[in-house]
């Protein structure tokens, strides 16, 4: 079976909510992702198997924030980690037809995901956002790099929203996150997609 990986000019979306979620991926969101540091494993798991369910109803790619193993047991379609996590050691747990994403907050970390097998990275965060707290941010100039320099799916990330989206587009993204902008998916579709 061959790997789908995250497509280009389309929304990624980043919540801890399952109905955030879903109401992004009613809106268009091609990808979505369930980012939840505070909830148990069991309560995890059951929000991942509700979105696992909802992809029979709607094709759209389901990543898990964090944790491989719990991604493999919920049957994700692939799982993102962070710079704290072994790209190399992930693969091994998830095998080689899941999506593997990896967060990369320069050009020498996103070379070194693609070396180390990753399927996409995300590259930020381009704007301060208080879901990173401490986090500085890395500024347009990091996108800009990803898309000259980089062959491999990216995805911007980081204080995304409708009043900046342009912004990143003109950098060189294909793909963007939001996670605060969820209610906007449709609105940030449209801006990604009008020169498709």
């Amino acid at each position: 079976m061959e790997r789908r990986v995250p497509f280009t000019k389309d929304l990624y979306v980043v919540s801890a909510s399952v109905s955030e979620l879903k109401r992004a991926v009613a809106d268009g969101a091609a990808i979505v992702q369930l980012r939840d540091k505070t909830g148990d494993e069991a309560a995890v798991l059951e929000k991942a198997r509700e979105l696992t369910d909802l992809r029979k109803e709607k094709p759209f790619v389901f990543i898990l924030n964090d944790d491989p193993h719990l991604a493999v047991r919920a049957g994700a379609d692939g799982v993102h980690i962070g710079q704290d996590m072994s790209t190399v050691e992930t693969r091994r747990i998830i095998g080689e037809e899941m999506i593997l994403g990896k967060t990369t907050h320069n050009l020498e970390q996103g070379r070194q995901a693609v070396l180390d097998g990753a399927d996409y990275i995300s590259t930020g965060p381009v704007y301060a956002t208080p879901t990173k707290p401490g986090r500085p941010a890395v500024g347009l100039e990091y996108v800009r790099q990803a898309a000259q320099h980089l062959d491999i799916p990216f995805v911007a990330i980081g204080g995304i929203d409708l009043t900046n989206i342009d912004d990143v587009l003109a950098a060189g993204a294909r793909t963007v996150a939001v996670v605060r902008a969820w209610r906007d998916a449709a609105e940030l579709l449209k801006r990604i997609r009008k020169d498709r």
